[in-house]
């Protein structure tokens, strides 16, 4: 069982907007202070790039942020 939270877009053929390779979803390691984990997101395979949907970097990641900061 996968326990790896995923945030992939529902449609849509992504490319890298630096190298121009096709995304694919991929496992990354997501840091904030001396917190860790890992999520999947689309990548490029080529130069590791990812795409962070804005409702997960506006919302989800925001808020993490600011239990992390409470703390």
């Amino acid at each position: 069982m996968n326990d790896t939270p995923t945030y992939l877009p529902e449609s849509g053929d992504w490319s890298c907007a630096a190298c121009g390779e096709k995304l694919t979803p991929g496992s990354v390691a997501v840091t904030y202070l001396q917190g860790g984990f890992t999520i999947t997101l689309m990548t490029c395979q080529k130069c590791g790039l990812s795409l962070v949907p804005e409702h997960l970097a506006v919302g989800k990641m925001f808020e993490v942020e600011q239990l992390l900061e409470d703390k």
